[in-house]
């Protein structure tokens, strides 16, 4: 991988769409891009600019997939030739826009082009063909980023704040990722980093040139300046739990006794009616998955079987999936029968759960006969 090259590739998502873009990069992104186009104006910088991508007419480059017929225009399927106002060595392609940004101030610090066309698959693929035959090499994958951060445009947290910003489920995680992408985690390790450079280079100062009469720092002032820096890193390791969950989500899992209110909580969860509900206990024999936003956080949730013993093979399959979901939930919500009070069963169940980050909620708390209901959650 040469970073002297002028790389290519299709920077929408695959697909057809009313616009896609092609990315070039390089030293030679515009030598490759304008015989490709045809343009009223010349290009400028942080300019876009509207023209046609036409055909240079030394290119013999196909469109086809592999085993079919190279593909030919309409009119020539027809037997109809090409407008005379057209010229036979540039014939149009696509109407496009496109936008030159030019070295340093570009996303990777090269000269960059992009050219907006039509989202057609076909069209995009051609767009990079062209350019690889002109010289271009096709990108590796994220190399357009690589780029940015080996050339300094961008540090290593915010590369991969850009990940975590195409990745992102909710409005929430990319608003996160944005700020990342912004340097807010970058500005609060730089002050860090730098304390500890200056103390490394007292250290080494006082060792290197011991004989020079260059005294090494006493310990205590080492110790009171690791001191300093530990505080701030011990606070952004904390919180690298909670940047997980805002980053990968969590999963919870709804368990309970038979007929206790799961199916019905997860459905009013998923806001649509996803679990079977009926009045017969044992409906739900497998596992029900579904993907929530709460709080801008992307929840799995899961609704298991009612736990109990088994009646039959399938039902004893399914309470035993239950339980390894219970395993593997980050959190796990234990679902009561208000109306009945706390059953033995639900004793059990609770025993179960007791080492794992648990809720307990008591349901049908308008089947009870005290007043004001018994609707209770606990930790």
């Amino acid at each position: 991988m040469n970073l002297d090259d002028t790389i290519v590739a299709i920077a929408t998502p695959p697909g057809r769409g009313g616009i896609g873009v092609v990315r070039l990069a390089g030293p030679e992104a515009r030598a490759i891009a304008l015989p490709l186009l045809r343009l009223k104006h010349d290009l400028e910088p942080g300019q876009a600019l509207f023209g046609e991508l036409v055909e240079p007419g030394n290119a013999h480059v196909g469109t086809a997939a592999a085993g079919c017929p190279a593909e030919q225009s309409s009119a020539a399927r027809a037997g109809v030739s090409a407008p005379h106002s057209q010229s036979p060595h540039e014939q149009r392609i696509d109407e496009v826009v496109v936008t030159y940004f030019e070295k340093p101030h570009s996303y990777t610090t090269d000269d960059v082009i992009e050219i907006s066309a039509h989202g057609s698959p076909v069209i995009l693929r051609h767009i990079v063909e062209l350019a690889l035959a002109a010289g271009a090499r096709l990108a590796e994958p994220g190399e357009f980023t690589m780029r940015a951060f080996l050339n300094g445009r961008i540090d290593l947290t915010q590369a991969e704040a850009v990940r975590d910003l195409i990745d992102s489920q909710t409005l929430y995680q990319a608003k996160v990722a944005a700020q990342q992408l912004e340097g807010a985690l970058s500005h609060r390790l730089q002050p860090v980093k730098q304390q500890l450079v200056e103390l490394i280079a007292l250290l080494e100062a006082g060792i290197d040139f011991a004989e020079d009469d260059v005294s090494v720092l006493p310990a205590e002032q080492i110790l009171a300046r690791i001191s300093g820096v530990r505080a701030p890193l011990q606070e952004l390791a904390g919180s690298f739990a909670y940047g997980k969950i805002v980053h990968e989500g969590l999963t919870l899992a709804i368990v309970g006794r038979p007929n206790v209110g799961k199916s019905s909580l997860f459905n009013r969860l998923v806001e649509r009616e996803r679990a079977i509900v009926t009045a017969t206990p044992g409906t739900t024999r497998d596992l029900v998955t579904e993907t929530v936003s709460i709080g801008g956080i992307p929840v799995k949730l899961v609704d298991t079987a009612g736990i109990r013993d088994a009646i039959d093979e399938a039902e004893s399959i399914g309470i035993k999936k239950s339980m390894e979901a219970v395993a593997d939930a980050d959190l796990v919500l234990v679902v009561l029968d208000a109306s009945q009070g706390e059953t033995a069963e639900d004793e059990l169940l609770l025993s179960r759960v007791q080492n794992q980050n648990t809720i307990v909620i008591e349901n049908k708390s308008d089947l009870c006969k005290v007043s004001g209901g018994m609707m209770n959650a606990r930790r």
